[in-house]
């Protein structure tokens, strides 16, 4: 099949691909370590499990790195995802000082992707996300394999859904 005859696999890279529990503490600090919490994003470990969910989609799937990190970080995440074996799939960031919440950013571009095309599944770690993917009538599987204490699950979801940083 041809890439336009494929479904899409849309799937998340921090949480889902990228282990950022290393760099969270940036952001529980007032105020908050925008720089350091980004510039940290180099060092994340792999997620075996997002791995393995993008190979097994790449089969026969297009698969779509959405992501709510700014485009400011393009070359930093194109070089860790080439160090992880996913170089050559494409890649979606946020749009330059875009602070809506990721759920409503997601969605949105997700719409402009998939004009003509079928959607599979999105893959995420936010549970917001995951309930705005589905309200707009995509599947979603919930990445759920990076436990976060409740400090980090609530200044993440504060970076995500309330500042819309990532």
């Amino acid at each position: 099949m041809s890439a336009p005859d494929r479904p899409l696999a849309i799937v998340d890279i921090d949480g889902v691909l990228a282990d950022v529990r290393h760099r969270l503490h940036h952001l529980q600090r007032r105020p908050k370590h925008w720089r350091a919490f980004f510039a940290a994003a180099r060092d994340d470990e792999a997620h075996p499990e997002g791995l393995a969910i993008v190979e097994r989609l790449q089969a026969d799937h297009e698969v779509v790195l959405l992501t709510g990190r700014p485009r400011e970080l393009e070359a930093d995440t194109r070089a860790w995802l080439e160090a992880h074996g996913l170089g050559g799939l494409r890649l979606v960031m946020r749009p330059v000082s875009d602070r809506r919440p990721a759920a409503q950013v997601k969605v949105e571009q997700l719409r402009e992707l998939a004009l003509g095309r079928t959607v599979a599944v999105v893959v995420d770690d936010d549970p917001d996300v995951i309930a705005a993917m589905a309200e707009a009538g995509h599947p979603t599987f919930l990445a759920d394999w990076e436990p976060r204490g409740r400090a980090d699950e609530d200044a993440l979801h504060r970076a995500q859904e309330d500042e819309g940083r990532t």
